[in-house]
């Protein structure tokens, strides 16, 4: 009897002690949550600060701070540091502020990873505005400027940064559906440990707000995506060039084949190739992608993803085949929709690829992807004019003045950029690196060309290229943009205006959790 009593005396011991367990697992002492410190990167004064609420398990930080932009920081940071490929996602709210003024539109909450603590340091987020701009935002090395690519959408419901190596992803979900990238990423390389965690600034130094975060998740991956069951995500984007203003749009982005943007000077509408035939999208202010119309195409079968619409904006150059089993030929066919008129009747494929500046002349190339040459015809129609006879040549593309024709060719021995003039003549070399170099294009305005650089042995398949420009007045080349893609991301004439491009950037999205 009294072995009994003492094994339930010992048992209520246990559980009570078990209880005491589980209650310190429900209630952290951590009073940071899943964080271990906190910080004000660069100046905010009075200090931030960031507390744990363990009741509802929401992270609630204050701060005042100008900003993450440009090559310095001011805002408050609750942080882990970790390693290795991992996702932040959590729900993004402002709550009602108690000061007399409105909030500044820019105020932030942000999901970010550092390389260090310093203000101007390397680092990417998603800095969700108080005015429903969510936006990926890094820096790629200390002290240098802030790029950032948009998503002009009302607030999301939760957002997720994903890093896979070295790419960075933005997910989200607008009203409690999958997460499913927004058409959002960027590669950089960050060396290990590094710095995650959650940020927050009134963009208002004299100001103090408070940001709310809620089903915040810090999970590890630790396996890749399945390639049999990925699915690639196309994104549209416009990016302005300048250093300083490096600013990215999403105009479109979905699970599909997006290629080659077409966008003139002026222009309202970007055009893009999408799964086999050719859509305008309006674009809207502020920037964003209006509802897609299609191209008609009529008597025409698959049209490839070579196009473009002439700088007066009356027609719409295609290359499509008249009939099943037939090869593919340059038509011309009103832009607003009309019947088809072809111009070439050659004995290989033709491929269109630029207009000229006066609307009045059409480069195209006629071969294979091992033998291939450029050639000019009248948009009215007539005899046209062959202006190379060896290599592999491809992509031209006129200057605004009509003077000289851009294009690459592998005469060199690899693909490089070429000039010369319009009659065919005084070809010379304008690019000589390690790189892939193809689809030059000249700013309207004649101060800068810009072009795809891929990396040796890249061939057609979808991976890392950048945007690359070279400014005439010095002859200096900068990368614009790093990109996912090939040769039908940059392919078309992509210039809005002599500061943005237009082109299509590519996400392989397996079974992320």
């Amino acid at each position: 009897m009294r072995s009994t009593v003492a094994g339930l005396l010992m048992a209520a011991v246990f559980l009570l002690a078990l209880d005491g367990v589980l209650a310190a697992a429900a209630t952290p002492s951590n009073p940071l949550g899943v964080f271990d410190g906190q910080s004000d990167v660069g100046s905010v004064s009075p200090p931030g600060t960031a507390r744990f609420d363990a009741a509802t398990g929401t992270y609630l930080l204050d701060s005042a701070g100008a900003n993450t932009w440009y090559h310095i920081d001011g805002f408050h940071y609750l942080w882990k540091k970790t390693s290795g490929d991992l996702t932040l996602t959590a729900d993004v709210a402002f709550p009602s502020h108690t000061y007399a003024h409105e909030p500044n539109p820019h105020r932030k909450g942000i999901l970010m990873i550092r390389q260090s603590l310093d203000a101007g340091g390397a680092y990417i987020g998603i800095g969700v505005h108080g005015s429903g701009l969510t936006a990926l935002q890094f820096r790629r090395e200390r002290g240098a400027n802030t790029e950032g690519i948009e998503l002009n959408i009302e607030a999301p419901k939760t957002v997720r940064l994903e890093k896979r190596g070295d790419t960075f992803t933005l997910l989200l979900s607008m009203h409690g559906e999958p997460l499913h990238p927004a058409g959002a990423s960027a590669t950089l390389h960050f060396k290990e440990p590094f710095f995650v965690g959650l940020g927050a600034l009134s963009h208002d130094v004299d100001t103090t707000d408070r940001v709310v975060f809620s089903q915040v998740s810090l999970q590890p991956l630790s396996s890749p995506p399945n390639e049999a069951r990925s699915t690639t995500f196309s994104s549209l984007i416009d990016i302005q060039i300048e250093d300083q203003f490096r600013r990215a749009v999403v105009i479109r982005s979905l699970p599909t084949l997006l290629q080659s943007a077409d966008w003139i000077p002026g222009s309202r509408s970007i055009y893009v190739h999408e799964s086999g035939h050719v859509i305008r999208v309006p674009l809207l202010d502020p920037l964003a992608g209006g509802t897609p119309q299609d191209v008609a195409t009529p008597g025409l079968v698959g049209c490839a993803a070579n196009y473009g619409l002439s700088f007066d904006g009356q027609w719409l150059a295609m290359s499509c085949a008249p009939a099943k089993g037939e090869q593919h030929e340059v038509f011309v066919l009103p832009a607003g929709g009309g019947a088809p008129r072809q111009l070439t009747h050659g004995t290989a494929p033709s491929y269109f690829h630029a207009w000229s500046f006066d609307s009045a002349t059409i480069a195209f190339t006629r071969g294979r992807a091992s033998k291939a040459d450029i050639f000019l015809v009248a948009a009215a129609g007539g005899a046209e004019t062959r202006l190379t006879r060896d290599s592999l040549n491809d992509g031209p593309d006129f200057t605004p003045d009509g003077k000289f024709m851009y294009f690459d060719s592998m005469r060199s021995g690899s693909l490089q950029i070429w000039r010369m003039h319009t009659d065919g003549s005084g070809a010379e070399q304008i690019t000589d690196d390690d790189n892939v170099n193809s689809s030059p294009h000249v700013a309207p305005d004649g101060k800068t060309l810009v072009f795809l650089s891929q990396a040796p042995g890249s061939g057609d398949a979808i991976g890392p290229a950048a945007i690359k420009a070279m400014a005439f007045d010095d002859g200096l080349i900068r990368t614009v943009a790093n990109v996912q893609g090939n040769r039908n991301s940059f392919s078309m004439y992509p210039w809005g205006d002599s500061h943005h491009l237009a082109f299509i950037s590519y996400q392989s999205r397996g079974d992320a959790p």
